[in-house]
């Protein structure tokens, strides 16, 4: 896998940087994803579930699926959903849960949908890998009906300085320790921290979704704010 300090030269090493990641860290995904929530991760994801007030009917377009939870809660809940994550590893193991969702190996940046096709689009952890943000906003516009939602769980950013210094500093000793133990390369999880840094925070992300196409645009902040949850409805 190439080495950490490239991942963020340019779209595309970002884009081969996080498939590979992925790739690599498919099978312990949920173990890890669990750990770093401090156990939190299944809740943040039930309340994204209720807020998105799913309706029987509605198509549902799950972004990084990973391994199927948020698609699979959708489907639950009546929704016909196709789940899509770039790393196909990562689909295997969500396809093996349960053949409930159609789950799709494919890029944020260029979605194979016809414009105007979903009700919903959900993604837990998504926007922040994406190789340009901007980019990804506005295909998810793109591919929503006018009226539909958005929902996004993700790390956030934190605005104070103190406060971020510090739990990039922990995700970073953290990160190093698991990537350590468990793949024996402390680079794994260093990603995170990493990522976190060159992420403009849910207020930025906020901010970008208000200027391309979405309204209503609301952050739910989590775990007293070191995590986000954004709801935006695409404009009519």
């Amino acid at each position: 896998m190439p080495k950490l300090e490239s991942a963020f030269e340019t779209p595309q090493t970002k884009r081969q940087y996080v498939r590979n990641l992925f790739a690599t860290i498919a099978d312990r995904y949920d173990l890890i994803t669990a750990l770093l929530s401090y156990g939190q991760d299944a809740r943040w994801k039930a309340k994204l579930i209720t807020l998105a007030n799913v309706r029987r009917g509605e198509r549902a377009l799950d972004l990084a699926a990973g391994t199927g939870d948020i698609a699979f809660a959708l489907a639950d809940r009546g929704a016909h959903t196709i789940g899509l994550d770039i790393t196909h590893r990562m689909l295997e193991i969500a396809h093996a849960k349960s053949p409930a969702v159609t789950f799709i190996t494919g890029d944020m940046a260029s979605l194979p949908f016809a414009s105007a096709s979903f009700d919903l689009v959900t993604t837990g952890y998504g926007l922040r890998n994406v190789p340009d943000l901007n980019v990804a906003i506005d295909e998810i516009a793109r591919v929503l009906k006018p009226g539909g939602r958005l929902l996004s769980l993700d790390f956030n950013k934190p605005e104070n300085a103190i406060v971020r210094a510090g739990y990039l500093s922990y995700l970073t000793v953290v990160g190093s320790t698991l990537g350590f133990v468990l793949h024996r390369d402390p680079d794994t999880y260093r990603y995170i921290p990493a990522s976190i840094r060159r992420y403009p925070g849910a207020r930025g992300v906020a901010d970008r979704l208000g200027e391309r196409g979405f309204e209503r645009v609301t952050v739910i902040p989590l775990l007293l704010g070191l995590m986000s949850l954004h709801v935006a409805w695409r404009s009519q």
